[in-house]
């Protein structure tokens, strides 16, 4: 079974906030550094995000893939790759855990991510904690700055 890697943050901000912002894939490419274009392609009979087009730029992994996405929990959202030019894997999630009453939010971010390429599992796990802690930045200071944002 393939590692993955995790880490979180803590955002002045609700679970709720914070999933709206999670959920708004037209905006990804606003916050997300990585990815530069983001299609909703169908969505669950609640209308959220079932499979969404991305369209990928994190240095060494450029890719144009689609995932499948499943919301199993309130304030927890998963991913797991449905195809892709070259990633053979791509499984992920944010969980979203409610501090101080409400008003903070620790958020959870897991990937884990395969190349069809070789790669030393060293330098995937360093490109998988680059992209989690740029996707986290970008979430934290997306929420924070407001639904205006």
């Amino acid at each position: 079974m393939a590692e993955h890697t995790s880490s979180d943050i803590t955002i002045e901000a609700s679970p709720a906030e914070v999933m709206a912002v999670i959920a708004d894939f037209d905006r990804y490419s606003e916050w997300t550094g990585e990815v530069k274009q983001a299609e909703v392609l169908e969505r669950d009979e609640r209308g959220r995000a079932a499979k969404v087009r991305l369209v990928l730029d994190a240095g060494a992994i450029k890719d144009d893939h689609t995932l499948a996405y499943s919301w199993p929990r309130e304030n927890v959202v998963e991913w797991s790759l449905v195809k892709s030019q070259m990633l053979r894997e791509l499984t992920g999630s944010y969980a979203l855990e409610p501090l101080a009453g409400g008003k903070r939010t620790k958020v959870t971010y897991t990937l884990t991510v395969d190349v069809k390429i070789p790669m030393l599992g060293m330098i995937k796990r360093k490109a998988e904690k680059v992209i989690i802690d740029r996707a986290l930045d970008g979430l934290k200071n997306r929420v924070e700055a407001g639904p205006a944002a």
